[in-house]
Parts: C-alpha cells; structure tokens; sequence
C-alpha cells in the first residue's frame, strides 16, 4: 500500500510521502558545470532548494517537543478517527436525535437536568438488550453521539470537549462499559463475520462498522476518564479511581480487559479476524495500560517509593526533567562550494572506490544511503562546534578548505551546563573486576568477590576504589535477581515468597502462557506499519478499518485516500511503540526476570532488525510529514463548515513545524532498542552485525536533545566493537556521547580494550538468561499441587477418614484381592516390632 501514500499528480513531493532517491532526479546530470568552480545562482538556488527538499530540511532549527505519556486530549481524540470514517459522525447523530426526539419532546440534550439525563441514558441502555442486530446498532451509534461531545448542540471545539468529558462520566457511572464488554465480547465471537470477511476479496470499513462502534464507545470513555484535569469535580475523581481498579483488579472474569484486546490483536494476525479495526484495538489497548500501569511520571513515583521500601539510597537525579533541560546539539554546516564540487563529481561520477573510509569498513560495509541524499554524505564538511557527525578525510579536507570563503554565516554554538548531565553510576560488579585486575597485577593473586580487603595495593588503588564506592549504584534489578537466586538455593527455610497483587503483576499473570503470541502479533502489525515496508502477498492487511467499499475516482479523492492510509499506519505505529516501550518499563521495575521475558521474546522476534529498518529511511521526512487534514479532524469538522478541499490545500498540509506522533514513535522505539540492548553483548553484536552506525548517525540529524541522546547511548555500547578506524573518522559523534550520556567510570567504551569486547560465545550468556527466566517463572506461576515440599498429613483419623476414588472393577475383585494380599500373607509381627 506504499503506492497509496504517493497518489495524485503534485508537481513537487511531500515531505515524507516519497522516498526522496526517487523523488528528485535532476542534479544529476549536468556535465556543462564541471569546469566551473562558480556555478550560477540560479542553478546554486535550484539545487540548495532540492537539496533541502531530499534531506527533510536537514538545517531545521531545535524541534519544540516536550516528550510526554500522550499527545494533547483533543489530538489522542482526532487519532481514533480515520477520514474515510466522516460521514458515519452525521449518521451518529442522526440515529441520536430520532430517539431523543420521540422520548423528550422540544428540548436538547444540554437542557436537561442530571436526573433526567440519567433516565434518558437507562433508556438506551435497556435498547441494547434486544435481540434485532440493526437495532441494537442504532442504539449504540446514539451512545457514541453522546460519547462524541453532542456536537450538534455545540457551537465550539472546546464545548464538544467538555461535553464528551461530562458524557462519559455519566455514561460509566450507569454501567456503560461492562453493557459494551458484554457486546464486544459477542462481536468477536461471531464466527458468521469471521467466515464472510474471510471470503471477500477486498475487505473495507463496512466489515467493521459494529467493532467500530464498540470500541469508540470504550476508548471515548476511557480517554476522557483517564486524563485529569483541574476543574474536575471530586466525584470524578472517585469514579476515576474506581474505573481504574475495575480495569486493573478484574472481578466478574478471570482475565483483565487488556488481555481481551492482546486476544483481539493475536486473532486478527492468525488470519481468523480480518475485519477487526486493528488501529482502534492498538489505541485502546494502549490507553488502557497506560490508565492501569500509569505513566512516566507515576513509574519515576514507583521507582522512588520502591527503592525506599527497599532500603536503597535516593536516585542521583530525576531522569525526566535532566532530558527536559536539555538542548539538541547542531546538525552539519554544509557550505555552498560543498555541495557544488559534491554536485560536480555526481555529473561525471565514475566507477572508483570512494577516497573516504567507509564508517564500517572492519565489516567490509557499505551505507546504502550514500548515494541516495542528494549527494549529502553524513561525514561532511563540519566546523569543530558545529555538530555531532564525524569528519572528512584529510585529502579531501585539503582539496575542499582553500575554496571555502572567509564571510561564512554565523553557526550556532552549543552552550552546554557546567559539567556534565548525569552522575556517573558504578555497578559491584565493575569494582570486583576493578580489584581482580589491580591484584593480578600488583600481587599475583585475586580474592573473589572480597572488595573490603586492599593490602598490598598501592595507595592509587586505595583512592581508586573509594571513588568507585562513593558513586557505586545498587538497582532494584540487582536486588531482585539477588532474592531469586536465594529463594533458588534454600525454597524450604525461606519459605513462600510475599507477592504483591498489583495491576502489573495480575496483567503479566494473564499474558505469561501466550506472551511470545502476543509479541510477535504486535512485531507483525509494526512491520506492516513501517514506511519502509514494501507490501507482500503474505503481509497482513491494516488497512480494513480505513479503505471505503469504493475506491477513490478522482484525483482528490485518491490524494485524500493517501494521507488518510499514510496517517493511519503512523498511528499505528505511534500505539505499537508506545505500548511496548510501558509494558517493558513496568515489568522491568515490578521483577526484573518479567521484563527479561518479553525482551527475549522481542529479540527472538526480530524487534532488533525491525526497528534498525524503521530508521534506515530519511528519518528528517518522517518527522516532518504532513500526513493530516486538519479541517477533518475531530472535533474540528462537528462544529466548523468544512472548506471545500483542493489538491494543493492537500499538497500543503498544515503549518506544524514536525508531526508529533511521528517523533513520539521514533523516540519510543529508540528506547525499546536501548532496553533491549543495554548490559546484552550478544544483542550489541546484533547491531554490529545489523549495521546500524551509519543508520542511527543518520538519525542525529534531528534536532531534538531526548532522541539524539537515545541515538548517542545506541552508539556508545557498540564503539568498542567497531573498530579504531571508526573511531577516528567519526571523533564528534565519540564527543558528543562523553558530553550527552552517563558515565561508568571504568567503561572503556571509547577505546575497545574493555575484556566484553573480546569475542567470546555470546550464546552462552542467553541462555543462561533463558534458564534464570524460567527458574522463575515456574517457581513463581506453576505451583504443582503435589509437590515434593508439600506437609505431609500424619494423623491417623485424617488419613484413614479420607474418601479415596476407587476404580468400578475394584469392587468386583475385592475379596480376591483381601484373600490374595492380606489372608494368605502371613503376618510375621517379632519382625515388625523389632524393625525401627
């Protein structure tokens, strides 16, 4: 479906809906420039503006995105939407007002008082029961007018807002939400919709309308309950507490809903459910785990509260507001006689190698986006402050710097804060490898894990050490892997372990026996997603809930259809890595073997290679796309009269400076990869071999400080490996990962003589892993009732008052049995008392 996103004759592409290799083939050929060291300035400001057109506007100034759990409410809103969907807002509404009408006469809904808002809401509620299909849907699109804001009676966006909120309230309180688990449940067990969406060949938004309805209502009011605001009343508040433990602490079923929707996603990625709406399924189940597990700002509360329970020292700093207060370093200068003498070679370009040293030639490798950009490479030109890439070789520096003029334009310097960022952390176990190395050196012999003992080490060493203890850094993980290993050596002294009930203990409870389903059904879904995903026979298709039941005749409406796909896959996306990214975070701080489980599930279904090709694309286009018609959106189109659309009003887009979901997604799934990476030499390896240097320096382009800090950590834990060449050529990306991320004070990361980066079998070190993993799990979560450390009964009454089953032919072949084993067995007692 890449073809959708390009539809329609535009003069000049998008950014972000055309790959731009293709997009612009003209600077290429132009022989008549090449004995030209001054070309003219027409040609300078043709190419200056392809250029800037093929990098994404590479020279963009600092991208204002303050990263948080979600978008704004009316933005999360719109999201649920998809544009094809528009007329089916009228239909709501229609369907609305033909009730309301017959039941109250001459008045509208926002007259009414509470009381009889109520018995209007009850009133619906009762029309769901009946068993006519079409009129339970007419009365379900009537609670999702309600739900949506009665838009009708509004006059403004901030009206249908509060409307929607106030709304959703009252529906939960009159049990809203379970009448629709109750029908969401029928719906997905409709094996007739199964069985038809099976047999078309084409399905479309008709197949879904019922799932649709359903899960607008839900995600509605679980959107509007979640977030807080300040104005809200106090039973608000009480009822957003309940919903909250309703949803977390299941009570009429075994399962948590959020499991019902993983159930909903592994369905429809087996091929039995096509027709399910999979955006709406992912959004919800997205801001049903981020209302439940809570957000990152209520994880860095748990963390805190946590490491207090345990006895832990404080955090050295708040990790949220260090990355808030920090500025993006600057992207490349690129200088006009550059890019002419780089346009130069690309007219009469022949088949040599190239002069520079390739970023990984240890591995023999080639970017494949060399020659892609423009002719840009990402080791240009640079001035000493200027940016993060690293620099060209000397023999090109001296061909290139005498024509460089002496009025440059002034470049922005990076101002950092006195020191540096983070306080450094040390692990115990850097300081027993610290001690091991001192004492083989010094004293020929090494003491184990004893870090008290420094005699006969030099008084250096002394100092050493303190300084290592002074900023040593216990985690909750080391603690918790600690416990397991004692609860492993001694199960009968130590005794049953206390686990504490809490909504991330219940969910991962639920979701342990199919997780790996789970994982690699959300994997499928990203991958279809991806922008750089090439459509298969054998790929899923997510695009059921977006394409009409009659494709687009008209140019416009083809265009329109583009950006209403392009924007749908981005959503999807953007819900994909955010769930992901809470889930990992929550397991990690509630056991550290539960977060290790899903990584391993990740990394067994290829998240690592999955996310290195997300961002082997032109990162700067995606951030900046302008996939939205923000006069469509809602609530914008319930209240305003919709301008007539034209190709180039569609062309243009809107006046954002980057697309917010689309930098949420790639900061989300930078630090997916950095969780699943991170203190794993095997899985570095991975990125190693998976190429991802030139990939991820590609991404440092953008100027926004959190996700070039995640590209920066990405980087740092596989320097070591790439070799001393890298290194060298690529000296300002190696500055900017001393001045941007944490410290270990005794990681060699910048010089590769580090004992991890040694090759060594890495396969060892998963396994291993694996084996600690389900250790655990079986020990926590498969509790067999006859187990050999079960207490034994040894009261007489009790055991012989037990009623034991006996099998029906025992009854025949009683007597013969009491005859053969118990009267012709003669009962020798001098034996029996003397045996003790």
């Amino acid at each position: 479906m890449e073809a959708a996103g390009g539809a329609g004759p535009a003069p000049a592409p998008a950014p972000g809906r055309a790959r731009p290799a293709q997009a612009q083939p003209q600077p290429q050929p132009q022989p008549q420039a090449q004995p030209q060291p001054q070309p003219q300035p027409k040609n300078r400001e043709l190419f200056r503006s392809q250029r800037k057109e093929s990098e994404g506007s590479v020279d963009c100034p600092n991208l204002e995105f303050e990263y948080r759990d979600a978008d704004s409410h009316g933005a999360e809103l719109a999201e649920l939407y998809s544009y094809t969907e528009e007329p089916e807002l009228s239909t709501n509404r229609r369907c609305f007002e033909e009730d309301f009408h017959a039941q109250v006469q001459g008045r509208r809904w926002l007259e009414l008082d509470g009381v009889q808002q109520k018995a209007y809401v009850m009133r619906l509620l009762d029309g769901l029961e009946v068993v006519n299909r079409d009129k339970r849907l007419k009365v379900a699109r009537a609670i999702l007018y309600l739900a949506q804001g009665v838009f009708g009676d509004c006059d403004n966006e901030g009206d249908v807002l509060h409307w929607s909120r106030h709304n959703s309230f009252l529906l939960y309180r009159l049990g809203t939400f379970t009448a629709f688990l109750e029908l969401l449940n029928m719906e997905i067990d409709n094996s007739q919709a199964c069985s038809s969406a099976l047999r078309k060949p084409a399905i479309s938004l008709a197949d879904s309308t019922e799932l649709r309805v359903l899960l607008s209502v839900m995600y509605l009011m679980v959107e509007n309950i979640r977030v807080e605001q300040e104005t809200d009343p106090p039973e608000w508040k009480s009822c957003r507490e309940t919903f909250r433990m309703e949803l977390s602490f299941p009570v009429h079923t075994e399962e948590p809903f959020a499991l019902l929707l993983f159930t909903m996603v592994t369905k429809f990625c087996s091929g039995h459910a096509p027709h399910f709406p999979m955006k709406k399924v992912l959004l919800l189940l997205w801001k049903v785990l981020l209302f439940t597990l809570g957000g990152f700002e209520a994880l860095q509360a748990m963390k805190v509260r946590k490491r207090e329970e345990l006895g832990l020292p404080p955090l050295p700093e708040d990790s949220i507001q260090v990355m808030r207060s920090m500025r993006a370093a600057s992207p490349p200068t690129y200088s006009i006689e550059l890019t002419e003498q780089q346009q130069q070679k690309r007219g009469h370009r022949s088949r040599r190698p190239l002069v520079k040293q390739d970023s990984l030639d240890i591995y023999n490798e080639r970017d494949p986006f060399k020659n892609d950009e423009a002719g840009i490479d990402e080791e240009e030109n640079d001035d000493v402050d200027s940016g993060i890439e690293g620099e060209l070789d000397l023999m090109e520096r001296d061909a290139i710097i005498p024509t460089i003029p002496a009025q440059r334009p002034p470049i922005e310097r990076v101002s950092f804060p006195k020191g540096l960022p983070w306080a450094p952390k040390v692990r115990q176990k850097d300081i027993e490898h610290f001690l091991e190395a001192s004492r083989n050196k010094f004293i020929g012999f090494t003491l184990g894990q004893d870090t008290e003992t420094l005699i006969g080490l030099p008084r250096p060493i002394h100092e050493s050490v303190k300084t290592l203890k002074q900023h040593k850094y216990v985690s909750i993980s080391d603690i918790q892997i600690k416990n397991e290993e004692e609860l492993e050596k001694c199960p009968m002294s130590l005794g049953e372990e206390e686990v504490q009930e809490t909504p991330c203990e219940i969910l991962y409870r639920a979701m342990l026996y199919n997780l790996p389903q789970y994982m690699i059904a959300l994997l499928k879904i990203l991958l279809a997603a991806a922008p750089t995903s090439k459509a298969k026979t054998d790929s899923i298709n997510i695009l059921a809930d977006v394409l009409p039941e009659e494709m687009p005749i008209t140019v416009l409406q083809s265009m329109k259809l583009g950006i209403d796909v392009n924007r749908h896959k981005e959503i999807i996306v953007k819900s994909i890595s955010a769930l992901l990214l809470l889930l990992l975070k929550h397991f990690k701080l509630n056991h550290i073997y539960q977060f290790e489980y899903v990584s391993q599930h990740l990394v067994f279904a290829n998240c690592i290679p999955l996310i290195l090709k997300f961002f082997n694309q032109n990162i700067m286009s995606y951030i900046t796309a302008k996939n939205s018609i923000s006069v469509l959106d809602y609530p914008h189109c319930t209240v305003c009269d919709l301008p007539e659309l034209t190709a180039e009003s569609l062309e243009a887009g809107d006046n954002n400076q980057f697309c917010w979901r689309n930098l949420f997604s790639c900061i989300n799934l930078l630090r997916i990869l950095n969780k699943l990476t991170k203190w794993k030499h095997s899985r570095t390896m991975m990125l190693v071999v998976f190429k991802s240097a030139p990939i991820l320096k590609r991404a440092l382009k953008v100027k926004q400080a959190m996700m070039q800090l995640y590209v920066l950590k990405l980087l740092k834990i596989q320097t070591k490996y790439l070799g001393r060449q890298w290194r060298k050529s690529n000296m300002k990306t190696m500055s900017a990962i001393y001045q941007k991320v944490r410290h270990r004070m005794n990681d060699d990361w910048a010089y590769g003589n580090d004992i991890d980066a040694r090759p060594w079998d890495f396969q060892a070190e998963e396994c291993t892993l694996r084996a600690n993993i389900e250790a655990f799990n079986s020990r926590r979560y498969d509790k067999p009732q006859d187990s050999e450390f079960a207490p034994v009964d040894n009261c007489l009454q009790s055991v012989l008052g037990q009623r034991l089953e006996l099998p029906e032919d025992f009854h025949y072949s009683y007597e013969l049995w009491l005859e053969r084993e118990v009267f012709s067995q003669p009962i020798r007692w001098e034996e029996l008392l003397r045996y003790q």
